[in-house]
């Protein structure tokens, strides 16, 4: 690009407000496109899934069941390594990211087709084949735009970068599911899903005009099965040398047991309320949706203006205390203002976390290990939360009450603040983090 155009670039920057500026730079403008490809397949295994199977007559048992396809996601971090290793032939020319975003990107866009052009009331088998090749792809691209984002952000951008990935990933899980009940309503499921296939190409015309991240290092190529070996562990062995470093990643695991304890089990407190499914649509899905998208705005800006390790803090007090709206609406029972200022509350903590608590997982990266540091880490903040919630969140409802559950979910939240608290105050949360977070 030439001087002049920097300039005009610069130009019509500068007119925005200071605020607002961060979010157009062209880093946080990739970070966005990056995340409607991460969301979309997501979408389409998920809540679009379901509709499709419910339609055709299949029963909610197994309709549940394909709820399994997920944990792709959860484990995806076991394959992660071999994306930061293993040099693509021939088009592995072009960079290591970009190779494998191309490569994963294909095969998102075969597996989609695969599982539109199934038919579920004939073939429920291959349904599964094709759901779970889309469920292990989905999860691989994940992967890869991940690292992508993070070597691509410069450290100041993390929170805005974060904060815009999150825009595009609610925005692209949205459109995505809204667009393939259109289609699906208007001709078939399977044209829904061929067409749905486009939105694999955000994430590859990001590849193509920005290029290869210029702080991804290369890997090195592995000699014999016992430097691979060393290799696959190596994001592991390095991460766990660092000072505090069990401190942290015990941090990642419980921060968010009280949230996601909350949020898995909130349709059942709205069932049990009597709200009917258009005031759910309304204020859960719409009103929520809104107040999310406000929450990583201002997340945006308190990354920008206090530092990481502060508007982390804030969003760890504002998403435990969100819970706390949840046990008032128990005990008020059925309120339209109560459901809106409590799923208000709720997203728009979550929202503002979505942006500062993802820029600390991205900045504890070495950027060496991108992909399978932060699979890992990813899968770290979210499985014991979804753990606890399966094996015991319907039971302590049953045995408690909705009021006190919430009360519990909003006192189990803290124990990560005060261990974040402890981290700033000891100096662990700056040793602990990656070169992810450094100007390189």
């Amino acid at each position: 690009m030439s001087a002049a155009e920097d300039r005009a670039e610069d130009g019509w920057r500068n007119s925005l407000p200071v605020s607002v500026r961060p979010y157009v730079e062209a880093s946080p403008l990739a970070a966005f496109f990056l995340g409607m490809s991460s969301a979309f397949p997501y979408a389409l295994i998920g809540a679009t899934l379901t509709t499709r199977l419910a339609q055709d007559g299949i029963t909610k048992s197994v309709v549940t069941a394909f709820a399994l396809t997920f944990l792709a996601y959860n484990f995806k971090f076991l394959w992660a390594p071999i994306i930061d290793n293993v040099k693509l032939p021939v088009i592995g020319r072009f960079g290591q990211r970009r190779s494998w975003l191309w490569l994963i990107s294909l095969m998102v866009i075969l597996a989609v087709i695969f599982l539109g052009i199934v038919d579920p009331s004939q073939t429920l088998s291959s349904v599964v084949v094709a759901a779970i090749t889309l469920g292990v792809a989905g999860a691989t691209l994940d992967i890869i735009i991940d690292a992508y984002r993070i070597e691509l952000l410069e450290p100041h951008q993390l929170g805005t970068g974060s904060g815009m990935h999150q825009y595009g990933w609610r925005i692209g899980a949205a459109t995505t599911s809204a667009l393939a009940l259109i289609l699906a309503s208007r001709f078939d499921w399977a044209f829904a899903y061929i067409v749905c296939s486009i939105f694999a190409l955000p994430a590859i015309l990001v590849s193509v005009f920005i290029g290869e991240p210029k702080r991804h290092i290369e890997p090195v190529v592995s000699k014999g099965l016992s430097h691979a070996l060393i290799d696959y562990f190596s994001p592991l062995s390095e991460f766990i040398k660092r000072q505090g470093a069990w401190v942290v990643l015990f941090f990642v695991l419980i921060h968010k047991i009280g949230d996601t304890l909350a949020n898995l089990t909130l349709r059942l407190l709205f069932d049990d309320l009597g709200f009917s499914n258009e005031e759910i649509a309304f204020y859960d899905v719409g009103f929520g949706f809104i107040a999310f998208l406000a929450g990583i705005f201002i997340g945006g800006i308190m990354y920008t203006r206090m530092g990481l390790k502060h508007s982390v803090l804030i969003s760890l007090i504002l998403m435990a205390v969100s819970n706390f709206s949840f046990a008032a609406l128990a005990l008020a029972g059925h309120s339209n203002w109560g459901m809106a200022g409590a799923v208000g509350f709720e997203n728009f903590a979550s929202g503002i976390g979505g942006v500062t608590v993802v820029a600390y997982l991205s900045a504890l990266c070495n950027l060496r290990f991108t992909a399978t540091q932060y699979a890992l880490l990813s899968a770290l903040a979210s499985i014991a939360g979804r753990f606890l919630t399966g094996a015991t969140g319907g039971g302590l409802i049953e045995s408690m009450g909705y009021v006190n559950f919430y009360l519990l979910t909003t006192l189990v939240a803290f124990p990560g603040v005060l261990l974040f608290w402890y981290m700033i105050r000891s100096g662990l949360a700056d040793v602990s983090l990656g070169n992810a977070a450094t100007k390189e």
